[in-house]
């Protein structure tokens, strides 16, 4: 299928035509009956087709001011094979899935962790469960699209994020994440210079706000993102919550953290941000 951006061009007003001797019929008009009224300006016309996608995806059916987002043909013809139930539907859904898919390989082929630790074979299982999940995802958000990117591209992201996820989760899925203990902090002979003691004091200061200053809830979450590293998606599957909470509950964590440090005279003023 060619893919090469076939753009929508809407006619633009003009004049109308002129007719004998230079003169166009509405100026003949005009003078015959006096009048000075302006022509009258049409909206310039859009096919069927285009205008139920204009309406799907931007919401309305009249073509917008220079500098609005201007959805290629094929885009649009695209979307509304997606949106369809007809014989195009299955082509169409086909399409995506195969871009998804190529995506998703993509992003697996940037994470060599996956291929070593994993294997080829599983590699392969995320690529498809990811493009899987990534055409489901897309299908579902087609209103969110806005022309402001090719829609392949659009989409291709769809196929980064879940392959992303799909692999983190895959690379945790044996690995146990800790939830109940907070660690404690590492001992050892140290060399008595001021950083070092300086360091030291700080760590104890942060463990120390850690324990009294977050709920529980906030310190398993500081532990496992902030000290352990486990995936933010892997995080969230393991407490039956979101990335979204997660990155509430992190905000929140650090608001306080900050604010403890700074009435312990670790965070002076100049240094808020």
């Amino acid at each position: 299928m060619d893919l090469a951006p076939d753009v929508v061009t809407l006619p633009t007003p003009g004049p109308a035509s002129a007719g004998p001797g230079g003169a166009s019929p509405h100026d003949a008009g005009s003078a015959s009956r006096g009048s000075r009224r302006s022509p009258r300006r049409r909206t310039p016309s859009v096919s069927g087709g285009v205008r139920a996608s204009m309406v799907a995806v931007t919401g309305s059916d009249t073509p917008t001011a220079t500098g609005a987002p201007t959805i290629p043909t094929d885009d649009c013809d695209w979307i509304d094979a997606l949106r369809g139930d007809g014989p195009g539907h299955h082509t169409a859904v086909r399409r995506l899935h195969d871009t998804v898919h190529r995506a998703a390989a993509h992003q697996v082929r940037r994470m060599p962790h996956v291929w070593s630790q994993l294997g080829a074979v599983r590699a392969q299982e995320i690529i498809d469960a990811a493009a899987d999940e990534a055409t489901t995802a897309v299908l579902g958000s087609l209103d969110r699209f806005e022309g402001r990117s090719r829609f392949s591209t659009w989409v291709f992201k769809f196929g980064i994020l879940h392959a992303g996820t799909e692999a983190r989760r895959a690379l945790w899925r044996d690995r146990p994440v800790d939830l109940t203990e907070h660690p404690e902090p590492a001992t050892g002979d140290h060399d008595g210079s001021a950083s070092v003691v300086e360091a030291r004091d700080l760590a104890a200061a942060v463990s120390t706000a850690i324990d009294t200053v977050l709920t529980a809830r906030q310190r398993r979450v500081a532990i496992a993102l902030i000290v352990d590293e486990v995936p933010i998606d892997v995080l969230a599957e393991r407490m039956g919550t979101n990335r979204n909470a997660l990155y509430k509950a992190l905000h929140d964590i650090r608001v306080k953290l900050r604010s403890e440090m700074r009435e312990q005279g670790y965070i002076h003023d100049e240094h808020r941000r």
